[in-house]
């Protein structure tokens, strides 16, 4: 082959790849802006309540007092108890006290909204069809992402949804579920790499470790509801330790659940970086007259602890963005209260997107495009976390 045709192989080839990682970005970027572009944007927010039936003047009007008069007489005693539990209204500032009139008095609600580019790019036209078909409702710019959004329980009103269980439920499953496949994983690995032989029982179970990576991640959830939301209910819903009102549908069942599906993923990574490591270490080590363990403990699985860490980081993304499992075992779509022990009912946060994107309503649309952001901030967080400590044994090391 000349060498004029070689050069113009590799450029063909260079153009190919670039192809590849421009149509990638383009990907990417495109799903970023559709995401972002359904959480910002106009709303007309409506009360499903006539203010004049239940407020003697114009809210912004009120004194503390006349707020407070209000928000006793339109509620029920209990759930005017309960709000007043959880903070006492003596204590909320004036904002507060009318952004709770306007939820749960007047019931403000979302009755349309726009999209940011529409926002951006149409206001003139937006603020007229507001203007006629809203006559009763007020046209506001609405960050569906914001602190609320995130501090706040879920509610049955879009406008004041939150995700806050979601993501305790989320962070409890995921913390549990690293917990369990962890250890386990790594010790697995450890035995296939430094002590198992290359009997055909232990090429059978690699051969299987290989193939349960790439098996549907919903498989594993018809195995969770089997094994540990039925068959182990008594261990799962905390029965056996006393806790009364709970079944098998608990956070711990996920975490079990999603501990299954990550192992493989760990199993694998923690070979390659076992197998990795040098063999002149071992047998430096061997020759100084330490033994086996001792070898794996203090040479093996420090050098390894970088690419350990890599599939560790692999693992918790998936189980953090899995749905399909979570379904199948029967985490909640809608729930009112925090999870607050492992016997607890919970749900996450793929879930409240998927939720939301059932609802038929737009603003649900806005929701889900809030959720999803969040999502991510939080991939990349706990994935950088696991980088820089990655990165800190890999620099120790170095300096070894």
């Amino acid at each position: 082959m000349s060498l004029a045709l070689r050069h113009r192989l590799g450029a063909l080839w260079h153009w190919i790849f670039l192809s590849a990682t421009i149509a990638g970005v383009i990907s990417l970027t495109l799903m970023l802006y559709n995401i972002v572009n359904e959480g910002f944007g106009y709303a007309v927010i409506q009360p499903s309540v006539d203010p004049a039936l239940v407020l003697p003047r114009p809210m912004d009007q009120l004194s503390n007092a006349e707020l407070l008069a209000a928000i006793e007489d339109n509620l029920s005693q209990g759930a005017y108890q309960k709000a007043d539990g959880e903070k006492p209204f003596a204590a909320r500032t004036r904002a507060e006290l009318i952004a709770f009139v306007e939820e749960r008095v007047v019931e403000e609600k979302a009755v349309a909204t726009w999209s940011l580019t529409d926002s951006l790019l149409n206001g003139s036209r937006i603020r007229a069809e507001a203007a006629k078909n809203y006559p009763q409702g007020r046209l506001k710019f609405l960050s569906w992402l914001n602190l609320d959004f995130v501090a706040r329980a879920m509610s049955s009103n879009a406008l004041y949804n939150g995700i806050r269980t979601a993501i305790l439920g989320s962070f409890l499953v995921v913390l549990l579920t690293i917990a369990i496949a962890f250890p386990v994983g790594l010790g697995a690995a450890i035995y296939l790499e430094e002590y198992a032989g290359h009997s055909w029982l232990n090429r059978l179970i690699q051969t299987n470790i290989d193939n349960l990576a790439g098996v549907p991640s919903i498989v594993y959830g018809m195995l969770g509801l089997a094994i540990f939301v039925r068959a182990l209910a008594s261990v799962t819903s905390g029965a056996i330790f006393g806790v009364a009102d709970s079944n098998g549908r608990t956070i711990l069942s996920a975490a079990l659940t999603m501990a299954l599906l990550i192992l493989p993923i760990i199993i694998i990574n923690g070979q390659e970086a076992i197998r990795a490591v040098p063999n002149s270490l071992r047998q430096a080590s061997y020759g100084l007259g330490a033994t086996q363990w001792q070898t794996i403990w203090h040479h093996v699985l420090p050098n390894a602890l970088p690419g350990i860490l890599t599939g560790a980081i692999l693992s918790v993304s998936r189980a953090l963005g899995e749905t399909a499992p979570l379904i199948i075992i029967g985490a909640s779509t809608f729930i009112a209260f925090d999870p607050n022990n492992v016997f607890a009912k919970f749900t996450v946060l793929p879930i409240q997107i998927y939720n939301f994107t059932q609802q038929p309503q737009d603003e649900y649309r806005n929701l889900a495009a809030a959720a999803i952001l969040i999502l991510l901030v939080l991939l990349l967080a706990l994935n950088s976390i696991a980088i820089l400590l990655r990165n800190r044994f890999s620099q120790r090391l170095q300096l070894l």
